[in-house]
Formats: C-alpha cells, sequence, structure tokens
C-alpha cells in the first residue's frame, strides 16, 4: 500500500514529545456530514462519502462527492451492496464494490466533473497503467480477465480464460503481469498492460500434477508445491530458474529494501537475497514489511490489541526502535508519504509522519476523531458525532 531510529522506544517517544512541542500550524478543517452506515473515501483533493438513501437493510446508496468542503455532485450507485474502494483515473471516479448477496462485485465509473455514470460492469476492477483490469466474480468456469478503457468501459483485450488465472502487483498495488498457472504444463506469464506474452515454459517436464502457489516478488516469481518445503525462484519475465531455498510455508512474499521478506503461515518472516535465495535473517515476532528506507524496514506483527509497528535494520533484522501504540493511517491510493497516529486521550490522536532515514518521528498536528485516512493531499477523520472532519496535510 507496497506501499515508503537507532533509539530506543523510551528515547523515540522521547523525541516525539519534544518535537511535539514545537508551534504547529493551526489547519483548517471542514466538517462534512457522516452518520451510521455512511463512509469516506480519500482521492487527491476530493472526498467521497457513500451513504445510504434510507436506514432498511439493503438500501440504495449514493455517492457524494465533496471538494474544499464543498458539495460537487450527488450520484445513485446502480444498486444495493457495500462499496469498499472509491478512486479517481483519467477523469473518471472508480467505484468498486459488493453486490447483496456479497458474492458478485461491480464497478461503476463516474464522469469525475459531473457524476453522470459512465458506465458499469460485473467485475472488480484494478489499476493497469492508464486502464483497468476487470476480474470477472460472477459465474462458474474460466475466468476472463479483461483490459478496458477508463472512459468508456471498451475492452482493450481480453486474457486467456482459465481457473488457474493469477494476478501479480507491484509494491505500488499497481497491477503488473498475469500467470497462467496450471498444475501441469506450461506456466505463461503476461503483461497486464499491453496483454503481450512474456514468457511460457513447462516448469515440471514429465513430472505429474501437484497443487502449487505462486507469488510475485518484484523481479522473481516464486513457486511451492503441495508436499514439499523446496521453493524455487524464476525470473519472472522468462522463467528462468534462479535457485531453490528450504523454506517453512509462507503465506506472502514481499520486497524488502535489497531483500526479499517472506511471510510465514504463522507469525514469523525470513529475509532472503533476491539473488541467491540465502537467508540472511529469520524473526519469530514481525510477519511482514509495510516501507523500506535507507537501510531500514517498517514492520508489522499481530499483537493482542491488532497490529504492531517497529523499525528493523534492514542488514540484519534487528530491532532498532518499538513503535507500539503507534498505527499506520490507511490511505485510498498510492503515495509516497506514510503516516502514524497514537492516541493521546480525550478523542485526540497524534499525527506524526514516518522518517526511516531519521531518528524521531516528524509530529504534524494532534487530530481528534477515528477511523482515519489520508490521500496524498487530505487526511479525514471521523469525529465524535459520526460526521467526517478534512483537514489538508502539511
Amino acid at each position: 500500500m507496497g506501499r515508503p531510529f537507532r533509539t530506543a522506544l523510551v528515547l523515540l517517544v522521547a523525541l516525539v514529545t519534544l518535537s511535539a512541542g514545537a508551534p504547529l500550524a493551526r489547519p483548517v478543517v471542514r466538517t462534512l456530514p457522516g452518520g451510521a452506515g455512511v463512509v469516506a473515501f480519500v482521492s487527491g483533493d476530493r472526498v467521497y462519502v457513500v451513504r445510504p438513501l434510507d436506514w432498511r437493510p439493503g438500501a440504495v446508496r449514493e455517492i457524494v462527492a465533496y471538494r474544499g468542503g464543498r458539495e460537487r455532485w450527488r450520484s445513485r450507485l446502480p444498486g444495493p451492496g457495500e462499496v469498499v474502494s472509491v478512486w479517481e483515473m483519467g477523469g473518471r471516479v472508480l467505484a468498486a464494490g459488493a453486490t447483496g448477496d456479497d458474492e458478485t462485485w461491480e464497478t461503476t465509473a463516474y464522469d469525475a466533473d459531473t457524476g453522470r455514470i459512465s458506465w458499469q460492469q460485473a467485475a472488480l476492477a484494478y489499476p493497469a497503467g492508464d486502464a483497468l483490469m476487470l476480474e470477472p466474480t460472477r459465474g462458474s468456469g474460466p475466468r476472463e480477465v479483461r483490459r478496458v478503457a477508463v472512459a468508456d468501459g471498451r475492452t482493450v483485450w481480453t486474457a486467456p480464460g482459465a481457473d488457474d488465472l493469477r494476478l501479480a502487483f507491484r509494491s505500488s498495488g499497481a497491477l503488473d503481469r498475469l500467470l497462467l498457472a496450471p498444475e501441469t504444463g506450461e506456466t505463461v506469464v503476461l503483461d497486464a498492460t499491453t496483454g503481450a506474452r512474456l514468457a511460457a515454459r513447462d516448469l515440471h517436464p514429465g513430472e505429474p500434477p501437484a497443487p502449487r502457489q505462486m507469488m510475485a516478488a518484484g523481479e522473481l516469481l516464486l513457486e511451492s508445491r503441495a508436499g514439499d518445503d523446496a521453493v524455487d525462484a524464476y525470473e519472472m519475465d522468462t522463467l528462468l530458474h534462479r535457485w531453490t531455498a528450504r523454506l517453512p510455508p509462507l503465506s506472502h512474499v514481499e520486497p524488502c529494501g535489497a531483500l526479499l521478506c517472506a511471510g510465514q503461515s504463522g507469525e514469523g518472516m525470513t529475509a532472503l537475497d533476491p539473488a541467491t535465495g540465502a537467508v540472511r535473517w529469520t524473526t519469530g515476532r514481525w510477519a511482514g514489511v509495510v516501507a523500506a528506507d535507507a537501510g531500514r524496514l517498517l514492520a508489522v506483527g499481530g499483537d493482542t490489541g491488532g497490529d504492531r509497528l517497529a523499525v528493523l535494520d534492514e542488514t540484519d533484522g534487528r530491532l532498532v526502535a518499538d513503535l507500539k501504540g503507534w498505527a499506520i493511517v490507511p490511505q485510498d491510493e498510492a503515495a509516497e508519504r506514510l503516516f502514524l497516529t497514537r492516541p493521546l486521550g480525550g478523542g485526540r490522536l497524534l499525527l506524526a509522519e514516518l522518517d526511516l532515514s531519521g531518528d524521531l518521528l516528524p509530529v504534524r498536528g494532534v487530530l481528534f476523531g477515528t477511523d482515519c485516512a489520508a490521500s496524498r493531499a487530505l487526511l479525514v477523520c471521523r469525529d465524535s458525532d459520526g460526521d467526517f472532519a478534512t483537514r489538508r496535510l502539511p
């Protein structure tokens, strides 16, 4: 959401507290109407509020666009259901969500200036370059993933229908590659932007079929087969074999600085050299990496109170700073800046900006509210009355 503190926790908190004492510009806060069942999404300098038109189960919803605290337009969603994502792209506002049966997904495109519905399709949309990939969720049989134009939903090209089609994303969240990975026969890699076939190889010629897990990580494709603790790494765009490593069952693999971080099925993480597969370090406490910079990693792990954050040294995995009590502000779009909050009591939150290269968290202000979300330009939090308080990020 890849998505990016030589001090101990006590010193870190002290530094944060001291930096918070510096004078902070009082931001302009605008309030947008909320209420029960109402959710807000942030994209660029706009806030999109999705609200039910009445309070009955299955009620039709509408989306309201705000900019600078003023309503720009409102438009009904085509049917009932829950919206889980709203973002801007190519002069359109895309809203994706599940219909009433929670099994079928719809993507609706609105004109960003007027709110008029441009198109709607029964599929889940993913950004892929300057267009979208639509993955159908209705019906049975092979999935036929399509690349469509943002402006009108017109199909540009269609991937081969297959039950074993998988999507590979960059750390930014953009769809990058499509994988056709059957249990036997050729594995195929397609470019998600052009549809070009980049590579096609039988990775296990002459061997019996076996279920397998395929995970994309940077320039590598990692494969683990059922009943085998070996993980094989292949170059993504050629499918040439690079190395084999013996690892416990993995839940995910992601680039973490100059390394690969492999999350285990339970709690724990192993850092690998992407060139050789050699294990650089392991930890049983942290499960994934959110950001990497200046030889440091922002790691996340499960805790009884929810996710817990820490800064680790990329080279050896040692703990640099435990950020217990801090939480990441969710972002509704990819951004280079990452913000954290920590409760202060009385409904207040301390807002800080992550800086892995420094020895403290730069404080950006004190907030009132909960359930905050951010874009590149705005921060939105739900206040005690259920409304949404918006402010421009410093």
